[in-house]
């Protein structure tokens, strides 16, 4: 089964790859046993990092991811009560997927003050456009406008944008089950529970979902980084359109 480390292990392997430079962090939580990861990411020398677009990639791991690691579906219906072949806690098709959340920021670095309302609009809706298009996997986008006060009066500081990417880590059809809709998952789980009864499973015992998210996960966190880095050049594209339309 796929760890906290796995993940981590594969994102950073990825960006790696990508030529994406990296600051992870990790935490834990000693309350919750939930842990934390998050990596800013930038192109380029990380002298020039100040100067460029960055993108923060982070997820949360609960006890419930880390429960399925270590003993897969089964181990998770043992703890609350007796295997039984409809039981939700073996079939994996009803736990949520793993959201990552990518966090992009611009700073324009005092150049909000000269830029109009009209132009910063158009800014942010050609951010957004250029984002969706070169996002394969984000599910959901929405940019943003940091403002400050500045001599009592407001003024863009930052440019954001938020996206989501799901990682059905659990689902035994992993992306793919991103795509099926709810009368596909009850077909395919009447037909599971028929296949399990006609197979007389030997001394009783029943059988779970095997996901294996360690055989597509790595080229899906590929994909994830490359999105990153089209997304960030889309970024530093914005303000050289925005510097254009100050000159204008």
């Amino acid at each position: 089964m796929l760890t906290y480390e796995d993940v981590t292990g594969c994102f950073l392997k990825a960006a790696n790859n990508t030529a994406l430079m990296t600051h992870p962090e990790y935490w834990i939580n000693s309350r919750s046993l939930e842990r934390e990861f998050a990596a800013t990411c930038h192109a380029g020398s990380c002298e020039e990092a100040e100067h460029r677009s960055t993108c923060t990639f982070s997820f949360t791991w609960g006890a419930l991811d880390t429960s399925l690691s270590l003993d897969g579906p089964a181990g998770v219906c043992d703890f609350f009560h007796e295997p039984e072949d409809d039981c939700p806690h073996l079939h994996t098709r009803d736990i949520p997927p793993l959201v990552v959340d990518l966090s992009y920021s611009l700073v324009l670095n005092g150049a909000g003050a000269s830029i109009s309302e009209t132009a910063l609009l158009s800014l942010v809706q050609l951010l957004k456009l250029r984002a969706s298009e070169n996002s394969s996997r984000a599910n959901e986008t929405r940019p943003g406008i940091s403002m400050t006060l500045h001599e009592n009066r407001l003024q863009p500081e930052v440019l954001t944008l938020q996206q989501r990417v799901e990682l059905p880590i659990w689902h035994p059809d992993g992306m793919r089950s991103l795509h099926d809709d709810h009368h596909s998952h009850t077909e395919r789980g009447t037909r599971h529970s028929r296949r399990a009864i006609d197979e007389e499973i030997e001394e009783d015992e029943v059988a779970a979902d095997n996901p294996r998210p360690e055989d597509w996960l790595p080229q899906v966190m590929a994909d994830v980084c490359q999105d990153i880095l089209q997304v960030l050049e889309s970024l530093d594209a914005v303000r050289s359109h925005g510097s254009l339309n100050m000159d204008a």
